[in-house]
């Protein structure tokens, strides 16, 4: 045997990094380990520098050194969903601006698909995971908490064990409601997901409250229709049978999203049922197309994006010291549009 072993290129080293940024190899160290010490500015010019030259983290190394994953987790109901899809974007956002990247994953809310991705995502050691739970038992996430993976709940309320970011559900159903009270509904179809979660039941307490507070029966106002959850769209415009054929049909829809909203209205369309000439529909969320749609979507606005941002914000805070949880809750807005009027006499 000969003593010639090729060894290939050499991958870039943190000094060439130093060296083409102006800066020294303990800053790319910082910037790369704990970014929170270096100007902002700075970060900038030492990550152009690594895309110029090349350079690579080995992450590996980095984990075995006790530095933190780069990796983070997002375990929500639907990524697929115009909701979470914006949410996700903010997150996405503010991890970037400490080099983070986020993975997604969708439970469908089926909790042993959110069981295998948590697994998964202790076992690559992750930064942290924001988790919108698909049951309403904490006790799971509290000990992978323990374990030293930061939880972060995302759109869904905490018990204080836990930080977490969430909307005031109960508020948003009960303005809507009292939006179709207002203009002289008596019965609404109230469409919910066939697994009732968190966010859907504060809503449902809202609307009755809204009746409540009419002077109204909400037993007899509301008809409760659930909805399977894979492909909204088209299982809320079958749903329209329970709606229509209901004993007492209502007046008014209240969906619990606007991709079920754009169900509701394409199968009412096909039925040549007006809306909302003889049947007003509402959305919540007020997703990107909410305002295209003919006739525009009256639905309930949330922050998405701001939503994501935070609950970022809150990941990253937590490996800081002196971290304490907190609940943030947020308050959606009504948002009326043409698809709501007074019923037919």
């Amino acid at each position: 045997m000969n003593g010639d072993v090729s060894t290939g290129p050499r991958r870039p080293g943190m000094r060439q990094v130093a060296r083409e940024a102006g800066v020294s190899p303990t800053t790319v160290s910082n910037v790369l380990n704990n970014p929170e010490l270096v100007a902002e500015e700075t970060r900038r010019r030492v990550h152009a520098a690594m895309e110029r030259v090349g350079y690579l983290p080995d992450n590996a190394a980095r984990r075995l050194r006790g530095v933190p994953s780069p990796l983070v987790g997002a375990v929500t109901l639907d990524i697929a969903g115009p909701f979470f899809t914006e949410v996700c974007r903010g997150v996405e956002d503010r991890l970037l601006q400490d080099g983070c990247m986020l993975m997604t994953c969708s439970t469908d809310l089926q909790p042993g698909r959110e069981r295998h991705y948590l697994q998964e995502l202790e076992k690559q050691r992750v930064r942290g995971v924001l988790v919108t739970p698909a049951e309403s038992d904490l006790d799971p996430l509290v000990a992978l908490a323990a374990r030293g993976v930061p939880v972060v709940l995302l759109d869904h309320r905490s018990d204080g064990r836990l930080c977490s970011v969430s909307m005031d559900n109960e508020w948003g159903g009960e303005q809507v409601a009292a939006h179709l009270i207002g203009l002289g509904h008596r019965r609404v179809a109230l469409l919910g997901a066939a697994i009732e979660v968190q966010q859907t039941a504060e809503r449902h307490r809202g609307v009755r409250r809204a009746f409540l507070n009419a002077g109204l029966d909400p037993d007899r106002g509301v008809l409760d229709v659930r909805v399977p959850s894979p492909d909204i769209t088209v299982t809320a415009a079958a749903a329209l049978e329970d709606v229509l054929g209901a004993a007492d049909p209502p007046t008014a829809i209240l969906c619990l999203n606007d991709t079920a909203a754009l169900g509701v209205i394409g199968g009412l369309r096909e039925r040549g049922i007006a809306v909302p000439g003889e049947m007003s529909v509402v959305g919540y969320d007020d997703v990107a197309f909410a305002a295209e749609l003919a006739p525009a979507l009256t639905t309930v606005w949330q922050p998405k994006r701001e939503l994501g941002r935070v609950a970022a914000e809150l990941l990253l805070d937590e490996a800081r010291p002196g971290h304490r949880h907190q609940k943030l809750v947020y308050r959606p807005r009504l948002v009326v549009r043409a698809s709501t009027a007074p019923p037919r006499r």
